[in-house]
């Protein structure tokens, strides 16, 4: 199968490496050309336009920023559906408002081409190895074709109902994480005085009731943040995170629903970005929080 990636950030990069990697013939797209360069030594062919990549591929996924990014990549002068693409079978990916995919899902089929959603839980980790959590949204016959390809990707996959639907999920299962960083660090602030060493003091937190998976994961890069380290690489930083409690946040005014937790915690995480933290791993806001000065 011919499959193409538009949109080669953390996420898109690591699906298209783990895709030619498992023997499919897999193009790629990125509005910044240099950064899909090392893709190439994955055996991913880039390609110059989101057209050029429509026309080489059976089956488009893209992962992109915003609703923004998705207007301007399947839209724009070039973009994936300025040519025909009847019989072609596109996977959206990214994390924006369900409204966003259910009207490019409309555009998409009044060009003949079939439709499916699939935003993820998990990161590049994950994504690299096929063990993400997909949350699709499609129509049943669109989502048999897809499943195969998605099951390379991810380790589970629902089938949340129709376009739309999927975007929810993604929204819904984000949200107890974004909430917790900030808790956690609050957490943290609370005991920053008890000499417990970081390590420990996650080891601790995660045998908890109250410790996430998250922390079995990301607890030690933390640790080695609150001791003076860099934690490592990013791997969904704090801005994405405040993009994501965006959506999040307009979705339940959209749909009446107060959302005080999600209000206060990006606020939050407005501080942390403005204090110079946004490029930083979601597990820093943590401990930014825990080490701000006492209000």
């Amino acid at each position: 199968m011919r499959v193409g990636v538009a949109g080669l950030g953390r996420m898109g990069a690591a699906m298209a490496a783990r895709l030619a990697e498992i023997g499919y013939q897999v193009s790629g797209w990125n509005r910044s050309a240099d950064k899909a360069k090392p893709l190439a030594a994955a055996g991913v062919t880039i390609v110059e336009t989101p057209a050029a990549l429509a026309a080489g591929t059976d089956t488009i996924i893209t992962s992109l920023t915003d609703a923004a990014a998705i207007d301007a990549v399947y839209g724009g002068r070039d973009g994936l559906l300025s040519m025909p693409v009847d019989g072609r079978l596109f996977i959206e990916m990214s994390t924006v408002p369900p409204a966003t995919e259910i009207a490019l899902a409309q555009k998409v089929r009044a060009k003949g081409a079939a439709f499916v959603e699939c935003p993820v839980g998990g990161t590049i980790g994950p994504a690299r190895t096929g063990k993400l959590i997909g949350l699709m949204g499609a129509e049943e016959p669109d989502a048999v074709r897809a499943r195969p390809l998605l099951e390379q990707l991810c380790r589970r996959l629902e089938h949340a109902g129709p376009v739309g639907a999927g975007s929810v999920m993604k929204l819904a299962i984000n949200m107890p994480l974004m909430i917790y960083w900030q808790a956690l660090g609050e957490t943290l602030a609370l005991c920053r005085d008890v000499n417990i060493d970081p390590a420990r003091l996650m080891d601790l937190f995660a045998d908890t009731s109250g410790g996430p998976n998250v922390l079995k994961v990301r607890g030690g890069p933390i640790a080695d943040m609150l001791k003076g380290g860099s934690g490592g690489t990013a791997t969904f930083d704090i801005d994405s995170c405040r993009k994501d409690l965006r959506v999040m946040l307009a979705e339940g005014q959209a749909r009446g629903i107060a959302m005080p937790l999600v209000e206060h915690t990006l606020a939050c995480f407005d501080e942390a970005s403005r204090a110079g933290w946004g490029a930083r791993d979601a597990g820093a806001h943590s401990v930014y929080w825990a080490g701000r000065s006492k209000q």
